[in-house]
C-alpha cells in the first residue's frame, strides 16, 4: 500500500503487543573498489564493498531492481548490529549522526521535479512500508530487519514492482553514510518522507541488521488492492494489527499514486499528492464515487473529475462499520489522525526487529526512541 510528539509507543515486533525499537546497526565496511562492467548494449555495476549495485534480471513490472552489495547485501556477510566508523575514525550512531542522515534524504527528496508529482516522498514511504509489512508474528519472520528487498526474489514481487526508483534514491544516500544498515536507512527514509510532507512526528530508533538473500520474504503478504476487508484483516492481524490500526495505517495513502505500469492501477488518492494530511479520509466520505470503465483492474474513480482513484481496498474502510468509524473520526480531526498514525507507523517500522537489538545499540542500553527534527524545524532554530 502505497502511507506533536506521539504518545509512548509499545513493542510489538517480536509478536507481542508492546512497539519494539531499532536493532543494532551494521558493523561498519569501509567502501571499496567499485568494478564497472559495461557493454555496448547493456550495463551492469559489480559493487565491492559498501554502497554498490548489483543489476539482475527484473521481473515483468521492473526494469531491472537494483541490488546492494553492501554489508549484508550480494556476497557480504549478515551485519553483526552494531555501529560502523565515519570517515574521520569515530564511532557512528549518535542521535546526531542520524539527523545528519536524514537531513540528507531531506535535501534530496525533490531533487527531480518530473519525478512523479515532483517528490520521492512517496516511494520512499512505499520502500519502508513494503520492507516492513512482510512480518509475520507468529513465525517471526519477515519484517523491516533484513533489507532483503535489495534482493532479487522479493525486489521482483508484484507488490514492489516500481520500487526500484527508491531503492536507487537509498543507494545515493548510503555511499555518503556507508555506516548505515540498508534496514535502519529504508525505514528512516520513510520517516523523513511523512514529517517533510506535512504529517506527524514519527518516534524512531535504529538498531535494524541487513541479512542475506536466503531471509527474503515470501511473496503474497503484502495488501492486495483489489481485496476486500477479509483480506485487509487477514494481513493486518498477521502483523499483530488491530482494526484502528488498520485504517490508521491506510491513511498513507494520502501520499502518491498509482502507476499502471507497476501496480496496475492509476491515479492518485487525493488532489495533493505530496501532502500528508486527512483529505483521503474526507473524500472517502464526501465523494462520489464509480467504477473506473477501462481495460485495467478494478478500481473507483471520482465520479466529477475522474482524476482521483480507490482502489477496492480503500473503499472497504468505508464499507465495513468497525473500519468506518475510525474513517470517520480521523476526517473530523486531523490531530487525531496523526497521533494514531505516528503510533501505527512506528510500530510497522520495527516489526520483525529483536527487542534486545535496540537496547544492545545504545551505550547505556536503553533503546530510546529519536524524534528527529524536521528540516524547517532546525532552520527556525539557528
Amino acid at each position: 500500500m502505497t502511507l506533536q510528539p506521539p504518545p509512548p509507543l509499545s513493542s510489538r515486533a517480536t509478536g507481542t503487543r508492546t512497539m519494539l525499537m531499532w536493532s543494532a546497526p551494521a558493523l561498519a565496511i569501509a567502501a571499496g573498489a567499485f568494478l564497472y562492467l559495461s557493454r555496448e548494449d547493456k550495463k551492469e555495476t559489480l559493487g565491492v564493498g559498501s554502497g554498490g549495485v548489483s543489476k539482475l534480471k527484473g521481473s515483468k513490472h521492473n526494469s531491472g531492481p537494483t541490488l546492494s552489495s553492501g554489508p549484508g547485501g550480494i556476497g557480504g556477510p549478515p551485519m553483526k548490529g552494531t555501529a560502523g566508523s565515519k570517515a574521520d575514525g569515530t564511532k557512528a550512531g549518535s542521535k546526531a549522526d542520524y539527523q545528519e542522515v536524514y537531513n540528507a534524504i531531506a535535501s534530496k527528496l525533490d531533487k527531480d521535479e518530473n519525478y512523479d508529482d515532483g517528490s520521492y516522498g512517496p516511494v520512499l514511504v512505499r520502500l519502508a512500508w513494503h520492507a516492513s509489512g512482510t512480518y509475520d508474528k507468529k513465525s517471526g519472520t519477515g519484517g523491516s530487519n533484513g533489507a532483503t528487498m535489495r534482493f532479487a526474489p522479493e525486489a521482483n514481487h508484484g507488490a514492489n514492482a516500481g520500487l526500484i526508483h527508491a531503492r536507487n534514491f537509498m543507494d545515493e544516500i548510503h555511499q555518503q553514510f556507508p555506516w548505515i544498515t540498508y534496514s535502519d536507512l529504508w525505514t528512516l527514509g520513510g520517516v523523513v518522507a511523512v514529517q517533510e510532507l506535512g504529517g506527524p512526528k514519527v518516534p524512531w530508533r535504529p538498531g535494524r541488521s541487513d541479512r542475506e538473500e536466503e531471509h527474503c520474504a515470501p511473496d503474497g503478504r503484502l495488501p492486495d488492492g483489489d481485496k476486500g476487508h477479509d483480506h485487509l484483516r487477514d494481513i493486518f492481524y498477521r502483523m499483530g494489527f488491530n482494526d484502528q490500526e488498520i485504517v490508521a495505517l491506510s491513511g498513507a495513502h494520502a501520499l502518491g499514486r498509482c502507476h499502471k505500469d507497476r501496480s496496475g492501477f492509476e491515479g492518485p488518492w487525493q488532489h495533493s499528492p505530496t501532502s500528508f494530511n486527512n483529505e483521503y479520509f474526507n473524500l472517502l466520505l464526501t465523494e462520489p464515487w464509480e467504477f473506473k470503465k477501462w481495460d485495467g483492474p478494478k478500481q473507483y474513480v471520482d465520479k466529477a473529475t475522474k482524476g482521483l482513484m480507490m482502489l477496492t481496498t480503500d473503499m472497504a474502510l468505508v464499507q465495513d462499520k468497525s473500519f468506518k468509524k475510525h474513517v470517520d473520526r480521523y476526517a473530523k480531526d486531523e490531530s487525531v489522525f496523526f497521533k494514531e498514525f505516528s503510533s501505527a507507523f512506528s510500530t510497522l517500522l520495527e516489526l520483525g526487529v529483536p527487542q534486545e537489538n535496540f537496547k544492545n545499540f545504545e551505550a547505556d542500553h536503553s533503546g530510546q526512541q529519536y524524534v528527529l527534527k524536521t528540516t524547517a524545524e532546525q532552520e527556525n532554530s539557528s
